[in-house]
């Protein structure tokens, strides 16, 4: 090999030589995930005690981990920790209520155990709540790790930035695409293959608002795309699968696709599909 090739390599290891990994970012997340939440716990605590030990050890290693980020934080990394673990409440209620949302929006759930022991949806909508916090404290970096290791986890991409109401439901969840600057109202309900996308992928476009406003009680069905900053969806509405809309809606709209099934030929069994949103 190449030596030029492996000094250069040599150099960029030592110039992060304690950067956290993202392996040890995704453990430290499963870990608070099961002390939020016991189904996810690896342990047990015989008292309180060593259950508060405990969420000690977490502060230190976010702080930690905060520490050895080569992106650093906007502030004092031990500062940080504290106020994200001054914030844990908030983001317990929140997650609670995404259960209530996940339970009652699918009849096949059985229990709030199922919605958080097995689904999806529930994981990825856990490590958006985790990684939003973060960000909104000034973290850079650790964020997207914890959003991206939720990605890989569920195929649930949603971006640490969008911002994300109360009682969220992603049901399946698989595909679904939600982007920096998405606005999520309340009580809103998206099924798999959803994107809420951008119109531009230019770079000089990032720092503007590029993805969607969604109003509270909307329902958004599988494979349908809203795309753009100045995209609203008007509360209480429904957006029914396959959908591609780039324009607002006015809240209670129904926008659905219509399929028109038809033979090429009259004897042949070539299927033509013609759609269009209505």
């Amino acid at each position: 090999m190449d030596q030029d090739f492996i000094n250069k390599l040599y150099i960029n290891q030592q110039a992060c030589p304690s950067c956290p990994s993202p392996e040890a970012v995704a453990k430290w997340f499963d870990e608070l995930l099961g002390t939020l939440f016991p189904d996810f716990a690896k342990q047990q605590f015989s008292n309180q005690k060593e259950f508060e030990l405990h969420l000690e050890k977490l502060k230190l290693q976010l702080d930690q981990i905060l520490s050895r980020n080569p992106m650093k934080s906007q502030g004092d990394a031990n500062l940080i920790a504290e106020r994200f673990f001054e914030d844990m409440p908030q983001i317990h209620g929140l997650l609670e209520e995404d259960v209530t949302a996940l339970f009652e929006g699918d009849p096949a759930a059985k229990s709030r155990t199922e919605v958080i022991r097995t689904y999806p949806g529930f994981f990825a909508i856990a490590a958006h709540r985790v990684a939003h916090c973060l960000l909104e404290l000034g973290v850079r970096l650790i964020p997207r790790i914890i959003s991206e290791y939720a990605h890989s986890r569920t195929g649930i991409d949603i971006h640490p930035g969008a911002t994300i109401g109360h009682f969220f439901c992603i049901d399946h969840g698989t595909g679904v695409v939600i982007g920096e600057t998405t606005v999520i109202g309340n009580r809103v309900k998206v099924y798999q293959g959803v994107t809420l996308g951008a119109l531009s992928v230019d770079k000089k476009d990032a720092k503007t608002k590029r993805h969607p406003t969604i109003g509270d009680n909307v329902v958004i069905y599988a494979g349908a795309t809203i795309l753009g900053g100045k995209t609203d969806i008007g509360h209480d509405s429904v957006i029914g699968g396959n959908v591609w809309l780039t324009q607002s809606t006015e809240p209670f709209s129904k926008i659905y696709y219509k399929a028109q099934m038809t033979n090429s030929n009259g004897d042949s069994d070539t299927i033509i599909f013609k759609g269009q949103s209505a």
